[in-house]
């Protein structure tokens, strides 16, 4: 199955205000031929090597689409055994734009793009830039990630300190892990459409702003 959708996932999960108005509810789940772990264990340790004698089961490439109760769907590709570039593709679609991150970040809006061009992101980014990013921009300089690092961890203890939600709470933790398991399954049931449990016992229908789309963000 795939073994790490968290990462990828997660930042997506948060557009579409999963578990705060909406959920996913199903999945399916494919996976090719397992090829690239055995090829580089031939070639790094050996043909005779106890690494290639190793059977692998990962599939080069699990490839997992998700439904949302509102009707959104979701694809979600984890492939770590293939050669190619650094690439999280990021790609959101609306019924107003599309905008991705990987090659390059770009956007489109209907109606302020011109037609059929991608527009660079970074006026958009100087109109919308979130207001924490702004406050913490030069404080987070140098660290981790781009700065992310540091945000993360102010935010966490910041949550501690004054007891408000995080902005990822163990509910979060449970519907993108459960991506792991439910994943493997659909796999070996040939592609099957398998129902996520409901860890929020219909909490998830309460709508719910994200705690760092709030004002106390700023």
């Amino acid at each position: 199955g795939d073994l790490y959708p968290t990462h990828g996932l997660g930042p997506v999960a948060q557009c579409l205000y999963i578990n705060r108005g909406n959920t996913f509810e199903t999945l399916v789940s494919m996976g090719s031929k397992t090829r690239g772990l055995h090829r580089y264990a031939v070639e790094r340790f050996g043909p005779d090597s106890p690494q290639a004698a190793e059977t692998f089961v990962l599939s080069d490439v699990v490839t997992t689409m998700l439904r949302t109760s509102g009707g959104e769907t979701v694809v979600v590709t984890h492939d770590t055994n293939s050669p190619r570039p650094y690439s999280r593709d990021y790609l959101i679609q609306g019924t107003l734009g599309i905008a991705r991150k990987y090659p390059e970040p770009r956007i489109y809006l209907e109606g302020r793009s011109d037609p059929h061009r991608w527009d660079p992101v970074d006026a958009y980014l100087e109109e919308y830039d979130h207001p924490l990013w702004r406050r913490l921009e030069e404080e987070s300089r140098g660290a981790g990630h781009g700065g992310m690092d540091f945000i993360e961890d102010y935010r966490l203890i910041d949550a501690l300190r004054t007891g408000r939600p995080p902005d990822s709470d163990v509910y979060d933790a449970a519907m993108l892990s459960a991506v792991v398991e439910l994943s493997g399954r659909s796999i070996a049931r040939g592609g099957e459409s398998l129902r996520f449990p409901d860890f929020t016992r219909g909490g998830w229908r309460n709508p719910r702003k994200l705690q760092v789309m709030t004002d106390e963000a700023s």
